[in-house]
């Protein structure tokens, strides 16, 4: 018995042609791909967003609420966001935290911009060290620096005042945001300098009327997070600010929960509203956040 093999011809002589191969173009998911990741992406939503559903679930129920936060008892209402607006110190704790959180973001910004942009185009003794010295204080945790910055405001006369606080979180923000400006002024070409410098301009005017403008991404980011470093600090609020008239938010939601009470609904409805500021704020900078931090993370 002898096999036969049919040769290409007689394959296109007898008429059957080759089935056409599927070619997948580049970047084209199958079916079963796009399902597991958009599955993996709703379920990585569901999980971030769920605590704060959960959260905003629990202000609404009876101060209570959070021992028995799946059952029906006591119903849902506005009664905890009633009683932390009209009988407890929280209007005066929101107002310090603006003033606060808002003069750390206005002397942040100013204070990494200069900075920023003298290390992006000056040279200078001691530039290089400097630049190292940025990187290095951002190693210290908060833990480490409350004593010495106790100590060096007691000194000062700034315990318990605006001022002091504002000091502290400026020491912690700008460190890294006059590192990340400096990489987005690298990006800012020279010759706007020099055209400015040509045209009469100051080194100041240079830098206050030509490259501020052109660098709103990146002032965008530092405000952003000069003001989230000073909107949800604890350490150093609790630390340097004595009296209850003077405390911020963060340090006021303490008070909340303490070793002998437990206000868990006045503590959930509080922190609901503490995030409407910080929501507002990222809202208004959102469409800079991305550029900004890009030319910031990549220049160097």
């Amino acid at each position: 018995m002898t096999a036969t093999v049919s040769t290409p011809s007689d394959r296109r002589s007898s008429g059957a042609a080759p089935a056409p191969a599927r070619v997948r173009r580049r970047g084209q998911r199958s079916t079963a791909a796009s399902v597991a990741l958009h599955a993996t992406l709703i379920g990585a939503c569901l999980i971030a967003v769920f605590p704060v559903l959960f959260i905003f679930f629990i202000s609404l129920k009876d101060r209570n609420g959070w021992q028995d936060p799946t059952g029906v008892s006591g119903g849902l209402g506005l009664d905890n966001y009633r009683h932390v607006l009209s009988e407890t110190e929280f209007p005066r704790w929101f107002a310090n935290s603006v003033i606060v959180a808002c003069g750390t973001m206005v002397v942040g910004v100013f204070i990494a911009a200069s900075a920023g942009y003298a290390i992006s185009r000056m040279a200078f003794p001691g530039r290089r060290p400097l630049m190292w010295t940025f990187l290095v204080t951002q190693m210290f945790p908060v833990a480490v620096l409350i004593v010495p910055l106790y100590n060096i405001l007691g000194d000062l006369g700034q315990l318990n005042t605006y001022t002091g606080l504002v000091i502290s979180y400026c020491s912690v923000s700008v460190p890294f945001c006059a590192w990340m400006l400096k990489g987005y002024f690298d990006t800012i070409p020279v010759d706007i300098d020099e055209a400015g410098r040509v045209d009469g301009l100051t080194p100041f005017g240079v830098f206050y009327r030509l490259v501020l403008p052109l660098a709103r991404p990146g002032l965008a980011v530092t405000a952003f997070y000069t003001f989230l470093t000073a909107w949800g600090e604890v350490a150093f609020a609790r630390a340097f600010m004595n009296s209850e008239d003077m405390a911020t938010l963060s340090a006021g939601l303490g008070t909340f929960v303490g070793q002998h009470k437990q206000e868990w609904g006045l503590m959930t409805a509080a922190s609901i509203m503490i995030t409407v500021p910080a929501g507002l704020v990222f809202f208004f900078a959102q469409k800079h956040l991305v550029s900004g931090l890009t030319a910031g993370g990549t220049k160097g």
